[in-house]
């Protein structure tokens, strides 16, 4: 029987009568390292979700978007991805530098198709892959633990429209985000954008959202 699983996974499973078929899966689908098609599908796509935990052990999680070969696969058991502009709060790479434990979650929606991967990220700040993501200004290597497709049966197909005007872009300059204007947030935004303070005052134009959404999602 294999040790892959903790207690409460092995006692659901038992409850549910699926230890054979886990273990079966957890010999025949999880793999230490990436294998060409998975690499392939991964820097194919132009988002993912990210799992973070902070050092209490209380979990974050994602969304990180961008142009496709956002994520890149140094090699088969390291991947790296970077951190772009965000609202300052650093949930997500913060928790890297206290807790590098992350999941990572890759999925097409038009194919219907994900691939996971886990592992132990770290943040160096000046990584020679900087230069690979325009405006970047951290990236995160992980250190694969794990990899390992899903069964693709409750992903629901969608088709992209377009991609957000906000992604960067070599040789085009990036709009600034509307939320910057607003006045709830003028007098503490850092030096870098301070020249973006105003008094604009329509939360819900700015994040798409209502009020209580505001504060905030992630970086």
């Amino acid at each position: 029987m294999s040790e892959y699983f903790n207690q409460g996974q092995r006692q659901l499973q038992e409850t549910f009568e699926t230890v054979p078929l886990a273990d079966r899966l957890q010999a025949g689908i999880i793999a230490p390292e990436i294998n060409p098609l998975d690499a392939e599908f991964i820097e194919a796509q132009n988002m993912f979700f990210l799992a973070t935990v902070d050092d209490k052990g209380q979990a974050n999680c994602s969304y990180k978007g961008g142009q496709k070969g956002l994520v890149k696969v140094v090699d088969p058991t390291t991947l790296a991805f970077p951190i772009y502009d965000g609202n300052g709060m650093f949930m997500s790479a913060g928790n890297v530098l206290v807790n590098g434990q992350v999941g990572l979650l890759f999925v097409d929606f038009e194919k219907q198709a994900r691939v996971r991967v886990n592992g132990v990220a770290s943040i160096t700040e000046k990584d020679p892959l900087l230069a690979n993501w325009p405006e970047a200004v951290l990236v995160v290597r992980v250190a694969v633990r794990e990899t390992f497709p899903n069964c693709p049966r409750y992903i629901h197909k969608m088709t992209l429209v377009e991609e957000s005007a906000f992604v960067p872009k070599a040789q085009c300059k990036t709009p600034d985000a509307p939320w910057k204007k607003l006045e709830i947030v003028a007098d503490v935004l850092p030096p870098k954008d301070a020249h973006l303070a105003s008094n604009e005052q329509d939360v819900l134009a700015a994040i798409n959202r209502n009020l209580a959404s505001f504060l905030i999602t992630d970086i």
